[in-house]
């Protein structure tokens, strides 16, 4: 396969700036391996940052009692919640860039596992705003190492494991929201928070040593290049991904709402939607990166971009919540692979630190899941739900017809076998 410049890429070039997993790769050789030790350890860090993430979810409405606070208050303090991920995600692209990925994948991989304690243990509401604060942080922060990492594995081995990754991440986050509620019902929330604690404990100091180490080719090219880029391309790519994600945080917040107040299902069937949505997202995860590797990722986004638009079209025009659930599967299944290969792109972009790359894509990608459902919100008082789910597809066009900047992503397999 060809790159996207039409030439094959000197993986032996000693002049390349950025991060290279493992050191240069002889030409023509690649790992045989499906899943060596460097795959199945990024992907345990996906998970146990799902899993963290997912445990906070159950842990709301408590947070919220114990505190006396009222849905406003609430409101303020998780908006410090993603205050804290935006602010670390470039200071943790600046330290990949600086130092690879491995270090600050290990280094903030144990700083976030004593997360959901930490969030146990505030009795007043600014020490909430601070704890809820640090917890963004360090979970983003967290994200940008491993979303690195995941980067130089594949340059390693020559494979796609993104999708997969994500796919970990999404079911660590089912896991978690599955099992805390019944966990802080019988253990308790400190028997809740140390028993998380631990588990993620072990998922991450059982795969430190297997994470893969990357090194910086040249301390002064990297230098040179921690610097926001002056290349329009990193910031196309990150409107991509906002435009790919704020549907996810449309049906999050939203799209139970919807199904109970404008098309009639009741209290037992209003959670079906998202659990649709996110059940097919997380299945189509882990077939997501098969399909980029034979089809390749301009091929993939395309029809991922379709399936969305198509499946947000039936949600937000149908006529009852049968109707709407089917449209927002099809929907998760569509939007399940484009973040994850806007993330890989990101991490291959020519002349640009992985670290770098991606810290910007995420930062623009997760501002539209944290801060587009209140602008929903507002507008949806004026026009109800359903139009806006039925605008969504307007976005995700623009990422279809876009699509083509896809194939930095498929740099992973110019190289031939």
């Amino acid at each position: 396969m060809r790159s996207s410049a039409g030439q094959k890429p000197n993986w032996a070039n000693k002049q390349m700036v950025g991060i290279m997993a493992g050191g240069e790769l002889p030409q023509g050789t690649s790992s045989g391996r499906l899943f060596p030790r460097e795959r199945i350890a990024v992907s345990v860090l996906f998970f146990v940052n799902g899993y963290l993430l997912g445990n906070w979810a159950p842990k709301v409405p408590e947070f919220l009692r114990r505190l006396s606070l009222s849905e406003s208050d609430l409101g303020l303090l998780l908006l410090l919640l993603g205050a804290g991920a935006l602010s670390a995600m470039p200071v943790a692209g600046w330290l990949i860039a600086k130092r690879g990925s491995s270090s600050i994948c290990k280094l903030t991989s144990i700083a976030a596992v004593p997360a959901i304690l930490i969030v146990t243990l505030p009795n007043n509401i600014f020490t909430a705003g601070v704890v809820l604060f640090i917890l963004g942080a360090l979970i983003a922060a967290m994200d940008v190492a491993m979303n690195a990492n995941a980067v130089s594995v594949e340059r390693k081995f020559r494979r796609a494991i993104m999708s997969s990754c994500h796919g970990f991440w999404s079911l660590g986050g089912l896991v978690g929201a599955a099992t805390g509620g019944w966990l802080i019902e019988n253990l308790g929330l400190f028997g809740h928070a140390w028993l998380v604690t631990g588990i993620s404990a072990a998922g991450v100091f059982l795969c430190l040593n297997a994470v893969l180490e990357d090194r910086i080719v040249t301390e002064e090219a990297v230098v040179h290049k921690v610097r926001l880029p002056a290349n329009p391309l990193p910031y196309v790519l990150g409107a991509m991904a906002l435009f790919s994600m704020v549907p996810e945080g449309a049906v999050l917040d939203w799209g139970a709402l919807y199904l109970r107040q404008e098309l009639g299902a009741g209290l037992d069937l209003s959670g079906f939607g998202y659990a649709a949505f996110s059940g097919a997202m997380a299945i189509m995860r882990f077939a997501g990166d098969p399909l980029r590797q034979k089809f390749g990722a301009v091929s993939t986004m395309r029809v991922c971009s379709l399936a969305a638009i198509v499946g947000l079209l039936i949600a937000g025009m149908a006529p009852n919540a049968i109707v709407a659930t089917v449209g927002f599967a099809l929907a998760g299944l569509g939007i399940s692979n484009l973040v994850p290969i806007l993330f890989s792109a990101a991490g291959n972009l020519p002349g640009l630190p992985p670290g770098i790359g991606i810290s910007m894509v995420t930062f623009m990608g997760y501002s539209g899941i944290l801060f587009a459902p209140s602008l929903i919100g507002f507008i949806a008082e004026h026009t109800g739900l359903g139009p806006i789910f039925a605008f969504l597809p307007v976005p995700l066009c623009v990422v279809f017809l876009l699509s083509h900047l896809a194939a930095h992503a498929d740099k992973v397999a110019d190289e031939p076998n």
